[in-house]
């Protein structure tokens, strides 16, 4: 006993065992033969059916019976995969020639299953006699079946270009192949080409072959992805539903879809494009209606008298199943391996394949021929000498005796006399002289004709050409599937799947962004949900269709459509970017907020950072294409301690006003800011003494006349913007602070004034609102610290200061 076991590694097991075990499924079970285009479950099933004289000229018989067949004699696996099997090769919309006529529920296109076997019933088409046709004449090889009791065929001498006509689609062991169907009538008339022009250029047959015809028609888009996969085997093509828009009454519009793309499921897109009307992620679809009968298929989706229908069109291309991309991966069996098939390759190895069949057929009918030629030879003669033969028959003892005299006395050969001892006595007349010497003819023009074939190339393919060509004649349809040269881009108009409807939008300081009815905000407008520790950074009216941009203290920009900010009740914090930003620093503030109708615009933004660097950066540069998991960076900055103050969208503003801490004011043009982009620092906006930092840097339009601060002390004035004359970026600028030594006077917040704006708010970190009117207060030198206003130990230091029409947008 211990003499028969081996020790082996289980590495050298496993991979031994697997290789084995990946051959077989790679070679018997998920690809195609290149030749016949099967796979064996397929080829079985055929054989098994045309054995049990189940084809199309003789009455159905239960699937469940073939089924049995074939699991008893030639596949032994579950009965489920091979009725699926049978079932595929069934369905008119799978397979672009139907293999197998079933009687009963075989299924449909909204992916209900087939009945079961027991109920259905089913037959070989006509086309499936051409694939068979020539299996009785020593055509191919033929092999034991898994337990020895019969043959079955390795592979099946059709007559008709399977692997491309009905394509493949499977996965084995690190491979897997999509060979699309095609028109039999293009394939047959490119063999035909290919067979008079060896060489012909992929251009060539490509004339006839103008791509894919999938049986259930639709639109294919790319013609270099056709012309790909013809080449290299591989490829990809856009497939889309044929559809038409058509006028309903009341001035409303409807979308038909009449055909679908391939192996789409329809009841799924039906329900998906139900979804999306539902969810109301697209305006203006009102019902999705299923009106597919006998007739035909038609999905019809109902529109809003004033809907886009394209828009509409273009979105459900781009968000459902009515658009798919094809991606060709031409894999199939040829001499025992999986190969990458091109269009060339396998038109040449079917046509290779058909011509050792055509010769094996051939081979296998002159043998025949001339042995029947034989015999009747010895017929004929046996007549010219009748009377002797019939007196050495009646004087033999039995059949094998006259055998042996017939032989020995008129050297008949074995098989001439075997068939003169057969032969009926109704035979013996004179019109079966004439008979016998018609059939010798013909068949002396039969073998050579065979002969003929064997050994002249062009009398082969004389009959390669004449079945080819009946086959197409006999089985030819018209093309389904349309194709068009380029694939049509699909850019969603953001009109269409946007409601057109005004909301109110909150950005709080912390972090909190939403956006609210106007029902809701009109309901509980004095409750805006925040924080007492929270400040409001923008509180307004905007439209759906217009974009949220918010900048951060650390250099950074969240962008959002106000269509995808979060709904909540006006009286709710709404929602915290920490939530959905996985760069969000716990330290990061939201510093100022704008609305914006285009993203692409040239308009430019004016970004300053507290050490002192000044940029501008144009709106189309700072958007970014993937915003809703990180903000995008838009200023970068020096140090760890640097911050972002100051981002102002520039409209009609031609100047800056740059405010440090420490008094100090410097003015200068903004032509002298460089435009750049989003990842970079900008440049020197004034020379800082040690420990100073900017405060803010005010965009100045020609209107702005005033310039009002409010100083770390609560004091406020407002003085001339002229008093500070212009100089240049990067110089030290001018005080508009006098320096006390008893007291030290900073800026904490500063804003320009238009002389029309008269009133502005003062915001300070005790969450203190005060309201000032200019005419209250006299004009200031530009030196001047200013009048006492806040109470710095009770209301707090101010941290804003602006007109109070630009922060609210009522």
């Amino acid at each position: 006993m211990a003499d028969r076991i081996t020790e082996l590694s289980l590495e050298a097991v496993m991979g031994e065992r697997f290789g084995r075990y990946s051959k077989y499924i790679i070679q018997e079970r998920a690809l195609p033969d290149i030749r016949d285009g099967l796979k064996p479950v397929q080829r079985r099933i055929l054989y098994a059916m045309d054995q049990d004289s189940n084809t199309y000229d003789h009455p159905y018989r239960k699937s469940a019976k073939s089924v049995g067949n074939v699991m008893g004699n030639f596949h032994p696996h579950g009965d489920s995969s091979i009725y699926e099997a049978m079932v595929r090769l069934s369905q008119d919309w799978k397979v672009r020639e139907p293999l197998i006529d079933m009687n009963g529920n075989n299924g449909s296109v909204d992916n209900d299953p087939a009945a079961a076997m027991r109920y259905t019933e089913s037959r070989l088409t006509k086309l499936s006699g051409e694939i068979l046709k020539d299996l009785a004449q020593d055509t191919v090889e033929m092999v034991l079946n898994f337990d020895d009791t019969t043959y079955e065929p390795t592979v099946l001498p059709s007559r008709v270009p399977n692997l491309f006509v009905n394509g493949a689609t499977g996965i084995s062991a690190g491979y897997a192949t999509d060979i699309p169907p095609h028109n039999l009538k293009e394939i047959n008339q490119a063999l035909v080409y290919l067979l008079d022009h060896p060489d012909a250029p992929l251009s060539a047959l490509m004339r006839y072959v103008k791509g894919p015809d999938f049986p259930t028609g639709g639109i294919i888009q790319g013609i270099d992805g056709i012309k790909q996969a013809y080449k290299t085997g591989r490829g990809r093509v856009v497939v889309r539903a044929k559809t038409a828009v058509s006028s309903l009454k009341g001035g409303k519009k409807k979308i038909e879809v009449t055909e679908l793309p391939y192996e789409v499921v329809k009841s799924n897109l039906v329900a998906k494009i139900d979804a999306i009307r539902a969810n109301k992620e697209v305006a203006g679809i009102i019902e999705v209606r299923d009106e597919s009968d006998r007739e035909g298929m038609s999905i019809v989706i109902e529109l809003a008298k004033d809907a886009s229908a394209d828009g509409i069109l273009t979105y459900l291309f781009k968000k459902t199943d009515l658009q798919i991309s094809y991606n060709f991966n031409m894999v199939a069996i040829h001499d025992q391996r999986p190969v990458l098939v091109t269009l060339k390759d396998g038109l040449t190895a079917f046509l290779d394949f058909r011509k050792e069949v055509v010769r094996k057929r051939s081979a296998y009918d002159l043998k025949k021929a001339k042995a029947r030629q034989h015999i009747v030879e010895g017929l004929i003669r046996m007549l010219s000498i009748l009377d002797e033969v019939v007196a050495t028959i009646r004087s033999s003892k039995n059949r094998k005796d006259a055998t042996e005299n017939l032989v020995k006395e008129y050297q008949f050969t074995k098989e001439q006399a075997e068939a003169i001892v057969a032969l009926q006595l109704y035979r013996l007349t004179n019109t079966d002289v004439t008979q016998l010497e018609e059939e010798h003819k013909a068949l002396a023009e039969k073998i050579a004709m065979l002969e003929k074939i064997l050994n002249e190339e062009e009398a082969l393919h004389d009959v390669i050409r004449t079945e080819l060509k009946a086959i197409t004649k006999e089985y030819a349809s018209p093309r389904l599937t349309e194709i068009e040269e380029e694939i049509q881009s699909l850019v969603i108009d953001t009109a269409v799947t946007v409601p057109d409807e005004d909301v109110r939008i909150l950005v709080s300081k912390n972090g909190y962004a939403k956006r609210s009815s106007l029902r809701s905000y009109k309901a509980s407008a004095a409750e805006n949900g925040l924080a007492e520790d929270d400040a409001v950074v923008l509180n307004q009216t905007a439209n759906t269709t217009q974009h949220l941009l918010m900048f951060t203290n650390f250099g950074n920009l969240i962008y959002r459509p106000i269509y995808e900010l979060a709904e909540y009740r006006w009286k709710e914090p709404g929602e915290h970017f920490s939530q959905a930003l996985s760069n969000w620093d716990s330290q990061e503030s939201i510093i100022q907020a704008y609305v914006v109708a285009e993203t692409d615009s040239n308009q430019a933004f004016l970004l300053a950072s507290n050490d002192g660097f000044i940029k501008q950066s144009l709106l189309k540069d700072l958007v970014p294409k993937s915003y809703k998991k990180k903000s995008a960076t838009v200023m970068k900055l020096k140090t760890e301690a640097a911050r972002v103050v100051t981002a102002a969208l520039v409209t009609n503003q031609k100047e800056a006003l740059v405010l440090a801490k420490t008094g100090l004011a410097l003015r200068f043009e903004l032509a002298d800011v460089p435009v750049v982009g989003a990842r970079t620092a900008g440049v020197k906006a004034i020379k800082l003494t040690e420990g100073d930092t900017v405060v803010t840097v005010l965009a100045l339009a020609p209107q702005d006349k005033f310039l009002a601060l409010v100083t770390n002390q609560g004091t406020f004035k407002y003085s001339l913007l002229d008093d500070i004359t212009l100089g240049h970026r990067a110089n030290k600028g001018l005080q508009v602070l006098s320096p006390r030594k008893t007291v030290s006077y900073e800026i904490a917040a500063a804003t320009a004034v238009d002389p029309n704006q008269g009133a502005l708010r003062i915001e300070t970190d005790h969450l203190k609102d005060f309201d000032i009117q200019l005419a209250d207060h006299s004009l200031a030198s530009r030196t001047s610290n200013g009048q006492a206003l806040l109470d710095v130990k009770s209301d707090g230091q101010a941290t804003a200061i602006f007109p109070l029409n630009l922060k609210e947008n009522d």
